[in-house]
């Protein structure tokens, strides 16, 4: 019975026997081979998903209205009152008190718009 690590260094010699004329650069693009795939599947797995969910939630903060009812990366939930280029101001509470937000800090609109 073969263990795996005597498997792999067969079939190392193997391929490397078996090139033309024992050609190491075949050799070395097929010791490359595995890593290339697993960078290409950590790109499909990991960066990719992670980048469209970026893109969802920067779409989500700009389509942000006066009125919609917002939840913060704090746990902070009011209603939006004023809407600046790099920040919005929220009103909270049965008090109303008012506060001066980034739009990097709205986590979620809990206020749902009519398509069409």
């Amino acid at each position: 019975m073969m263990n795996f690590g005597s498997f792999i260094t067969a079939a190392a010699t193997t391929t490397t026997s078996s090139a033309a004329g024992g050609d190491s650069t075949t050799a070395l693009i097929w010791s490359f081979l595995p890593m290339i795939a697993i960078v290409a599947l950590l790109y499909f797995l990991m960066i990719r998903p992670q980048k469209r969910k970026e893109k969802k939630t920067q779409k989500m903060r700009e389509a942000l209205e006066v009125g919609d009812n917002v939840t913060t990366i704090g746990g902070v939930v009011g209603r939006v009152v004023s809407i600046k280029e790099d920040g919005i101001i929220i009103e909270t509470g049965a008090d109303r008190s008012k506060i001066q937000i980034k739009k990097w800090a709205i986590q979620s609109v809990d206020t749902v718009h009519d398509v069409g």
